[in-house]
């Protein structure tokens, strides 16, 4: 409650600096009304002074307006600093309050005349995460006209490059024809990706519920609990690694499915992973807890809420989320159709920019020369991509689930945009993994060795989130080409620790703006020319040293 009164004294104080700012100018507003009139009655008993009396009434009214221009920063800075993480900081503590009387770890608003950001709040690790009924953040800005237009301009651009492929195809080969030979191949065999997520939902629904549920119902009875309950994880794990892991795996590389057809096969995997793990760890220590306190009910969820959590666009296991009320139906066609809107902006992207780009490489080896060319050549569709794969996987394709599910906690991302630190960046630009690398990998890593062991717990985090990334691309693309591990665990870990939270300057934000730009140009570069080099330089029989040696270096592309 002390905290609540700091909190509660701090957003007074700066409501009254607004207000003594808007009453001073109101105040100052009427004074020029009264001048005005003033003026007027003057103009009508000497009409002779009226051009006088207007020149005042000009010079008052350009003195008010630049007034009001000087305000209109400070008010939107205030605004856009304070409101947010004010009705943020509320719902959170009023939530935490709602379960329980838990309070939460740490609260603080205000930490120097230069940050006006407040903390992100956690609940203590016991609790886990809070959900709470919230929009997500471009749904809020995309209502304000000015970040709509930037919505526009991007609309505007998908315009220009499908005329630009119908204006080439014609000029080049004097037809009027669409044609997306590369979206096809990309996705073809896709009824072996359908039927290979079929199946992995039906193991991951069956396989983690059964056994958690014959665990549960038989820990009270056992004599040996701690042998029952290694029988009862070694055969989770096993069908983790065995049936979801290498499962999945051997239909990629067995039916030689196409890169797009890849990707949904091995993130559909790694998800159904994540959401296996979580509904186990989030139920074991119920049931540990019902055991200790010898209660004669077992705290098993029911299947509809564990069916609904494997659709729910969350990681993190609950029996029971805040819902909305109803389902907007053109909302839910509104983000599947910006969903296939985005994949066909990137396969204009890979048509008009990349492609031409990579094949019609030079016939000149690996050189400093060639791969700086590509690496800047990469940049602008390597950005474009990234905002792409953003916008239509984690805001349109999450929130459609959303809003299918009635599922109340949209913030699956933040306003990573605004980063000027590396870490905030790593926390907000994915909210969904962040939280689950958060609870489940950080904090039982601090929890099964001890708290002193920060830096090993995030480096731990680090390697895990690289290895996935790098198998999930390996994987996809056919090669092991590690240019996303090097980049992720090595420059990536190293700007978490420099660039800090305690970076706040605007340049900070230019910094990483540019680093990310480059960066993405850097994967793009590398990854395509490596696929280039395999279609143009394939070898007869291939060792498995082929598969991880880059082609790239050696190649020279003969068209």
């Amino acid at each position: 409650m002390p905290q609540l009164n700091v909190y509660s004294t701090v957003v007074g104080e700066e409501k009254m600096s607004v207000r003594k700012r808007l009453s001073k100018f109101s105040n100052h507003a009427e004074e020029e009304d009264e001048h005005q009139r003033d003026c007027a009655e003057e103009s009508q008993e000497a009409p002779s002074n009226g051009r006088v009396d207007l020149k005042q009434l000009i010079s008052k009214k350009i003195q008010l307006t630049a007034e009001a221009e000087e305000l209109k920063p400070f008010f939107m800075k205030e605004v856009g600093s304070h409101f947010d993480d004010f009705v943020t900081n509320l719902i959170e503590r009023s939530t935490s309050l709602d379960n329980g009387g838990c309070a939460l770890t740490s609260f603080s608003v205000f930490e120097g005349d230069n940050n006006h950001r407040a903390k992100d709040l956690r609940a203590p690790p016991e609790h886990g995460k809070i959900f709470v009924i919230r929009r997500s953040v471009l749904d809020e800005l995309l209502e304000v006209d000015h970040i709509r237009t930037i919505y526009h301009m991007f609309i505007a651009l998908l315009i220009l490059f499908i005329l630009s492929t119908l204006a080439v195809d014609y000029i080049d080969e004097g037809r009027l024809v669409l044609e997306f030979n590369l979206m096809s191949y990309a996705f073809g065999k896709l009824s072996v990706a359908m039927w290979t997520w079929f199946t992995m939902f039906l193991c991951t629904l069956i396989v983690p519920y059964f056994l958690f549920q014959r665990w549960a119902r038989g820990y009270h009875r056992t004599s040996h609990p701690l042998v029952y309950s290694f029988i009862h994880c070694f055969l989770f794990v096993v069908f983790q690694i065995g049936v979801l892991g290498l499962g999945p795996l051997y239909v990629v590389l067995a039916y030689t499915l196409p890169p797009a057809s890849r990707f949904i096969v091995i993130l559909e995997q790694i998800r159904f992973i994540m959401k296996a793990h979580s509904f186990v760890r989030e139920n074991v220590p119920r049931v540990l807890n019902s055991a200790e306190k010898k209660s004669s009910t077992v705290p098993v969820p029911t299947v509809n809420q564990y069916l609904y959590f494997l659709f729910a666009p969350t990681l993190i296991y609950r029996d029971n989320y805040p819902r909305t009320p109803t389902v907007r139906w053109g909302y839910v066609t509104m983000q599947f159709a910006q969903v296939f809107g985005c994949l066909f902006y990137v396969y204009y992207i890979f048509e008009r920019l990349c492609t031409p780009l990579f094949r019609n490489i030079k016939q000149e080896p690996f050189s400093a020369r060639v791969l700086i060319l590509c690496i800047f050549n990469s940049i602008l569709p390597g950005v474009l991509i990234l905002l792409l794969i953003f916008f239509a996987f984690l805001h349109c394709w999450l929130n459609a689930f959303a809003e299918m599910l009635r599922f109340g906690d949209r913030m699956f991302y933040k306003d990573w945009w605004n980063s000027t630190s590396y870490s905030n960046y790593y926390r907000t630009w994915n909210v969904v993994v962040h939280d689950w690398l958060y609870y489940y990998a950080y904090k039982d890593f601090l929890w099964f060795f001890t708290k002193r062991l920060r830096a090993a717990a995030m480096l731990a985090v680090f390697a895990v989130s690289a290895v996935v990334h790098e198998y999930a691309l390996a994987v996809c693309l056919n090669f092991f080409y590690p240019v996303l591990f090097v980049l992720f665990m090595f420059f990536g870990m190293a700007f978490n620790f420099l660039v800090n939270d305690s970076r706040k300057r605007p340049i900070w934000n230019v910094l990483m703006w540019t680093s990310l730009f480059a960066g993405n140009g850097v994967l793009l570069c590398f990854y395509s020319q490596e696929w280039y080099a395999r279609q143009h330089c394939p070898l007869k029989n291939p060792t498995f040293l082929d598969y991880i040696r880059p082609r790239s270096w050696t190649c020279r592309y003969v068209f």
